[in-house]
């Protein structure tokens, strides 16, 4: 066959200039090898609230990435999951950066989220600043926003960059950098300052506006906006039960002498796992006896624990290992599921894209279900409900009678609103919020989310369970998230209290299960830039073999296997 071009197609010379194409339609023109961020804020929409990023060919990119040939390019913005995290890390890069230059020696350590969009922070070697002190640092910090600076991207060799954190005397770092599969680090820079953050940047101090510093408790909160209102701080509402939980976890992680990732690697590298878990689990059932302690004191008010909490939390172990203690202190507690009182389908409110809204409360029949309450606390035998998922139908269920010695662990995503119950007495709930209040981070200024531990956990239970894909799991997690943000998180500050179910060393029992799930989700597909992060992130943990996590452990509602799958303490009434 003659090795020839047809007439339609022609060895070119290529272009001087390159096409982005916008999800919108638009197409825009510029010089190749321009930045993307030179091409998105020519736009007018993006010169007062800039993207902090941008998809190009469905890979997520720094802002600073070059377009060196025709591309599909979708603006990530502060709404964005991605965006809110590369703005929320260039935010801690500048707060460092400033925090360093102002006080030389001291070492800051950024710990936990709080609610309404902050994260708490902490002085390790000496006391907290004071209030002209964190002015002055809240003033450096805007200085150095007016003055717009380039955060500057380097690739290096890791041993050059385990030499510098070396140098400088960042040991947590360069303990972590043992753990590091790949052969290079990159490293930003603004003035003086140097480090390593786990994921990407904006381009320029310039790009971050909205922030205040805070003081609360024995630190500070740096203040960053929520994804629904990317340029308006929120009020930050008194949460001390929350910051002591996370506080308690931390006093927990610094008993098992696990303050970090590196440390647990260590351990498991050194065959010292085994304590490391036996430790860690018997915090929780030190925790949870505890919990049940607090119960049995009030018992003759008491009639109802309800339990509440986000999604993949642990609720459902939590509450049946609960039901242990109560019945080890003599109170034998009658266990009842929300999810039973769902109303018929057809009658489930709607929410703002016309589905259904099972996690709303008008998705409940808080009547009959306050009205079988009252009954039973009164002694009274009632017909309980059982919502038939297959149906979308309420249909009749068990008879139930409670004994005088007994109380009700009701255990649902509403525990917490006050709507839930508002006829029956206060002293006569017991209410508990369950999370995975995590505070053990990849260094002091890499901190390991609460909400990405969970997203694990869920996304090996699906697959486990349900049969999901990861991307399945991950599809929907924003809608679980909304309706997180809606039912739970408003609420917590009800709680009497509260109990943190994440364990020092999941993650390390996860990561066998989860890596192989997450390689799963096609290139192409909106899940793929979250799978790949999640991924990126497992690769800093050794694995850990699941068969050593105690059989009645919280995490084995996830990873399978719990002892307590089956256990029942109540028969119904003959």
């Amino acid at each position: 066959m003659e090795n020839t071009l047809n007439d339609e197609i022609k060895l070119v010379t290529p272009r001087a200039v390159v096409e982005i194409h916008l999800p919108d339609g638009r197409v825009l023109c510029g010089p190749r090898g321009t930045p993307v961020a030179k091409f998105l804020c020519s736009l007018p929409e993006w010169r007062d609230i800039p993207p902090m990023g941008a998809v190009v060919n469905e890979e997520l990119r720094e802002l600073t990435f070059p377009i060196e040939m025709d591309a599909r390019v979708k603006p990530v913005t502060m709404t964005d999951s991605d965006g809110a995290r590369i703005y929320r890390r260039s935010l801690t890069f500048l707060l460092v950066a400033a925090f360093e230059a102002l006080f030389p020696g001291v070492e800051l350590a950024i710990d936990h989220s709080v609610a309404s969009g902050g994260f708490f922070c902490h002085l390790i070697n000496r006391q907290p600043l004071h209030e002209n002190e964190l002015k002055r640092l809240e003033q450096h910090m805007r200085s150095l926003v007016e003055a717009d600076l380039p955060f500057e991207r380097r690739k290096v060799p890791l041993d050059e960059a385990i030499e510098f954190f070396h140098r400088r005397g960042q040991l947590d770092k360069v303990h972590l950098m043992k753990y590091r599969q790949k052969a290079d680090l990159v490293l930003y820079r603004l003035g003086d300052h140097h480090d390593y953050h786990h994921g990407y940047m904006v381009p320029s101090t310039g790009y971050i506006r909205w922030f205040d510093l805070l003081q609360m408790g024995e630190g500070f909160v740096v203040r960053f906006p929520r994804r629904h209102m990317p340029t308006e701080l929120l009020p930050i509402p008194e949460s001390p039960k929350l910051l002591d939980t996370f506080l308690r976890y931390g006093h927990w992680l610094s008993r098992l002498g696990i303050d970090s990732v590196a440390p647990l690697n260590d351990a498991i590298k050194a065959g010292r796992i085994s304590e490391i878990i036996l430790v860690s689990e018997a915090l929780h059932e030190q925790e949870i006896a505890d919990i049940a302690r607090k119960i049995v004191a009030k018992h003759r008010e008491v009639r109802i624990v309800l339990v509440a909490g986000p999604s993949s939390s642990g609720k459902t172990t939590f509450s049946k290992r609960l039901a242990v203690q109560l019945l080890a202190q003599g109170i034998s507690p009658m266990p009842l599921e929300l999810d039973n009182y769902f109303v018929n389908r057809e009658d489930t409110p709607l929410d703002e894209n016309r589905k259904y809204d099972y996690e709303s409360l008008g998705a409940l029949n808080t009547k009959l279900l306050a009205e079988q309450l009252r009954c039973l606390i009164s002694g009274e035998e009632v017909q309980l409900p059982r919502f038939d998922f297959i149906t979308g139908r309420s249909v009749p269920g068990e008879a139930a009678c409670l004994e005088p010695d007994q109380l009700i662990i009701l255990e649902g995503i509403h525990g917490l609103n006050p709507q839930l119950l508002p006829d029956i007495p206060s002293q006569q709930t017991f209410r508990l919020y369950v999370s995975c209040l995590t505070q053990l981070n990849l260094d002091r200024y890499n901190r390991i989310s609460t909400t990405d531990t969970r997203l694990i956990r869920r996304i090996v239970r699906d697959a486990r369970e349900r049969g999901y894909s990861a991307q399945q799991t991950i599809s929907m997690w924003e809608s679980v998230r909304r309706g997180e943000k809606r039912n739970i998180y408003a609420y917590q500050d009800y709680a009497d209290e509260m109990f943190t179910s994440a364990l020092a060393y999941e993650l390390s029992a996860l990561k066998p299960l989860a890596m192989p799930l997450l390689r799963q989700v096609p290139f192409g597909t909106p899940e793929y830039i979250e799978a790949k992060r999640l991924y990126s992130f497992l690769e800093w943990f050794l694995p850990l073999d699941p068969d050593l996590v105690p059989d009645n452990s919280i995490l084995r509602e996830f990873i399978g296997g719990s002892i307590l799958k089956e256990f029942k303490l109540w028969e119904h009434a003959d």
